[in-house]
This record gives C-alpha cells, sequence and structure tokens, in this order.
C-alpha cells in the first residue's frame, strides 16, 4: 500500500488504535547530569565534554543534586508518586554517538511512578491518560549526517551534548486518536513549562516524543503489534505521523500482512514514515544497575523542600482568575497559555478599574494587531500601562469603542505607547446629553421617511439615526447616551 489515505471510513472504523507516547525533557540545569560540564546548546562540536562525558577509564559519574529537584518538581506536576529510593541503571547498547558504550539511566526503580493528565477526547469531556513513571537518565551524542560527496555518505558526531540531564515521561496507552495525543503533549508542555524544569525547546531538542502505535479490531483482548515513531520535531508533525501510522497498520493487516515491530521515522515531506531497525525489548539492554552511583534516596523533608518551588500550575490558575477577575474560561485558557502573558495580564489587571476590560481589550484589539504584525507580546508597541490606561478611559465612558480602536491603530503604525498618543491626539468624547440631543434633532429632521418607518413599527432603523449622529458628531457622541436618547427621541415622535 502505497499511502496510508486510500483506505474507507468503513474499513478505519473496524479497528480500534492505541497509542502510548515516550517524553525525553533535558532539564535546565546549569552543569550536566553526572559531572561538571556546562548544559548549554551549540557550542563548537566536542567543546562542552570532558573525561566523564566521553566514557574514559577513571572517570566517575557524579549526580547532579539540581537534575534531582528538577526530576521531583515535574513529577509532582503531572500527579506521579516520588520514590523515596530509585536505583540508576546502565542500559548497554552500541551507537557511535554513546562512547561509554552504556547510558546511565532509571529501569524497574524509578524516581517517579503513577501519574495521570487529564485531555479532552472527541466529545470534549475530559479523559484521563495515565503516566506509568517518569525516570531520570543522561542524554546521548548527536551524530550529523553530511549527505553524500563521491557517493561516501560522511557522518560526524558531536558529544557535546553526552550527559545532559534528562527525564523520561511514559504514559500508558491510554491515547486512542492522534488529536488525544497532540492534546496530551500539548498539555504536558505547558506544565513543564510552568514549573520551569525545561525550555521545551523541540527545534533545540530540548523536548522530543516517541509515539508506540498499534491497532486491533474493535472488541479485541489483546493489543495488536506496537511500531514506534521516532524523531519527530512539532506537536503538529506528530499528529499527522499518528495518523499515518494508524493507517499503514490497518492497511498492512488488511491486504492479509502482519505487522511488524519496529522504530520508523516519519518523513515529513512525503507524509510518511519509513522502516528505520527492529525495536529494541528491554532484554536487549542488559539493564543492570549502576556500580558507580548509590542508590538515590530522596526523602519526605528533601521532597517537601523541592515541592515549596512548585509554582501555580495551569489548570490552577485558571479557575483562579476566573473567579478574581470575572473574565471567561476562553480568556483564562489564552491568557494562562503561557506564564508570561498570564503574569502580564494580572499585573494589568490589578491596576484597572475593570479586569474585564483590560482582557477584552488584550483579547481583542492587542492580540490581532500583534498577530498582523508578526509580534510576540513583549515586543508590542502598547505597554501593560498603556492597556490599563484605555481600558480605564472605556470604562469611564471618556472613549468609545472606535476611538479606542483609532489610538491602538495609530499607536502600532507610528510603534508608541497608547499614553504618548493618547497625549497627542485626545479625542474627546461627547457626553453632554444637550449637545447630543442637537445633533439627534438635526438628523430627525432631516430624514422624515425614516421617522415615518420607527413610527409604523420598524424599530430597527433606530439604527439608522445612531449611525449618522456619530457621522454628525465625528465619532465622538457617548455611545450609551445616545442610543437612549435616539431611542426616546423616536418613541416620543411615535406617540404623537
Amino acid at each position: 500500500m502505497s499511502t496510508a489515505t486510500l483506505l474507507s471510513p468503513e474499513i478505519l472504523a473496524k479497528y480500534q488504535p492505541v497509542i502510548g507516547l515516550e517524553v525525553h525533557v533535558q532539564l535546565l540545569t546549569e552543569s550536566k547530569a553526572f559531572c561538571g560540564c556546562v548544559n548549554k546548546y551549540g557550542g563548537d562540536p566536542n567543546s562542552h565534554v570532558c573525561p566523564t562525558c566521553l566514557g574514559l577509564p577513571g572517570a566517575l559519574p557524579v549526580l547532579n543534586r539540581k537534575a534531582v529537584e528538577f526530576a521531583v518538581l515535574a513529577a509532582r506536576a503531572i500527579n506521579c508518586e516520588i520514590r523515596e529510593t530509585s536505583v540508576f541503571s546502565r542500559k548497554n547498547y552500541f551507537y557511535p554517538d554513546s562512547p561509554k558504550g552504556y547510558q546511565i539511566s532509571q529501569f524497574d526503580k524509578p524516581i517517579a511512578e503513577n501519574g495521570w493528565l487529564d485531555v479532552p477526547d472527541a466529545t470534549g469531556a475530559s479523559k484521563r491518560i495515565g503516566i506509568t513513571r517518569l525516570h531520570m537518565e543522561e542524554d546521548a551524542g548527536k551524530s550529523i549526517h553530511d549527505g553524500f560527496a563521491d557517493s561516501v555518505s560522511k557522518t560526524y558526531i558531536d558529544l557535546n551534548r553526552c550527559g545532559t540531564p534528562l527525564v523520561e515521561i511514559v504514559s500508558e496507552p491510554d491515547l486512542r486518536t492522534a488529536d488525544e495525543v497532540f492534546e496530551y503533549l500539548t498539555k504536558l508542555k505547558e506544565i513543564l513549562l510552568y514549573t520551569g524544569v525545561s525550555d521545551c525547546n523541540m527545534e533545540e531538542g530540548s523536548l522530543r516524543c516517541d509515539a508506540n502505535v498499534s491497532v486491533m479490531l474493535k472488541g479485541a483482548k489483546e493489543y495488536g503489534t506496537k511500531a514506534e515513531v521516532k524523531n519527530v520535531n512539532s506537536f503538529r508533525y506528530i499528529r499527522s505521523a499518528v495518523e499515518y501510522e494508524i493507517e499503514r497498520q490497518i492497511g498492512v493487516i488488511e491486504d492479509g500482512g502482519r505487522v511488524v515491530q519496529e522504530s520508523r521515522l516519519w518523513n515529513n515531506a512525503e507524509g510518511r514514515t519509513y522502516s528505520m531497525r527492529s525495536k529494541e525489548a528491554a532484554h536487549d539492554y542488559r539493564y543492570f544497575p549502576e556500580p558507580d552511583l548509590p542508590p538515590l534516596v530522596v526523602g519526605a523533608a528533601w521532597q517537601a523542600e523541592i515541592l515549596k518551588s512548585m509554582p501555580e500550575l495551569p489548570e490552577a490558575r485558571r479557575a483562579r482568575m476566573i473567579a478574581d477577575y470575572e473574565i471567561s474560561a476562553q480568556d483564562a485558557a489564552t491568557f494562562t497559555a503561557s506564564a508570561a502573558f498570564a503574569d502580564q495580564f494580572e499585573a494589568a489587571a490589578k491596576k484597572a478599574r475593570s479586569p474585564r476590560r483590560v482582557a477584552s481589550l488584550l483579547t481583542s484589539e492587542i492580540t490581532m494587531r500583534l498577530r498582523l504584525a508578526g509580534l510576540e507580546l513583549d515586543e508590542s508597541p502598547v505597554s501593560l500601562a498603556g492597556i490599563v490606561m484605555a481600558a480605564d478611559l472605556a470604562e469611564s465612558g471618556e472613549l468609545s469603542s472606535k476611538m479606542l480602536k483609532q489610538l491602538f491603530d495609530t499607536s502600532f503604525a507610528e510603534s508608541k505607547d497608547f499614553p504618548e498618543i493618547y497625549e497627542r491626539d485626545k479625542p474627546k468624547q461627547i457626553s453632554d446629553t444637550g449637545a447630543i440631543e442637537a445633533m439627534i434633532d438635526e438628523v430627525i429632521a432631516a430624514n422624515p421617511k425614516q421617522v415615518e418607518q420607527y413610527r409604523g413599527g420598524k424599530k430597527t432603523v433606530a439604527a439608522f439615526f445612531v449611525g449618522n449622529v456619530m457621522r454628525v458628531s465625528k465619532g465622538q457622541a457617548n455611545p450609551a447616551i445616545l442610543n437612549e436618547l435616539v431611542t426616546k427621541k423616536l418613541d416620543a415622535l411615535g406617540a404623537l
């Protein structure tokens, strides 16, 4: 089968996909997991290395305390139980980017187990995805393929990444669709960013995900043979890769074939996976306890000390912000998408007369203009103080929504903050009822046909008069007062 998209909906409906994820997260420590080398992305190849990174004889590992603290924070943030005594093991394999010939990892006694995350399913209901374990390990180096020259492929090895501290988060096979995979990863990344344990930069390899995908006939009691999809560098591509792999496996079975347990690579340009190698089982790695590291003991007192730095996590923050600022759930979700955005909103909301008005301006006026200009929030020409000022002026009735839009347009066009533009251009809203009544009388006198329509029961024609008065006032008439007076005057004419 050349492409997975040839399968009919009827065939797809016969099968149940089963998906589990292994997420590798690099920790934001200053030094590596078992030595003092700088833990930093980039640098000249093989410049951030030492005898321990290179696996030279006699070099002994020393565990990074901060990596343990970050692992505990991450584990508790995803509802895992912390194992008081965990053990490091050697995972033996022979790849060019692993100079020791093994990886220091954890196997049967990981630092954390039995966690969960809730994600929305296809109906929008909450679905709990189990997390089997979170364990600590070190990263391997990086193979750099130089392509082909004179028909000879060249591969270079950069060991700067060797020894970078990782946690691996392994889910239960509870995911059933590619959309659930996307939601799970999005929520996991959001939580990890809030804790500050990782920058989760997929382009730099700080967060990497392997998806174990299998299919079985609906109603079957045993899972099918799984294939592992590796090295996908965005959540959107992971969703596409999982969708493809589900359909590929169904196609193999429908054609009378057998799914092989293997690792596969996603080719985004072609929109398909390719076989990489047969998938190893745990016994292939010949795990045994790391003889150069004692058991890791994270007692209750140390755990309590670590968890003092646990921040308010996204879900709890959303609920509090809805209650504190009376904003919508959608706005709360927008603001808590990143801790920085949430911090900025709260700083502004606490200074404004109406937090809801601040929320409205941020979501409707500021983020829209930022998106059109290709800017991030911290690049906005309108500062938080400017947003608060604009919200207060709108709340007091001194500025109409039309005036605000014009002022924001000017701020972005000239890259100047709102207070500066306001003080320079300062439109004045007309709230004097006598002045507004005079303009209404003028418009009514000029449009007898529309007056008759209103008197005949066509009440929607009031908007015609409101619009015309706004034009006469050059957009400066107070909208609330104007609407009230227009209706009052037209109703009085109808009673004549």
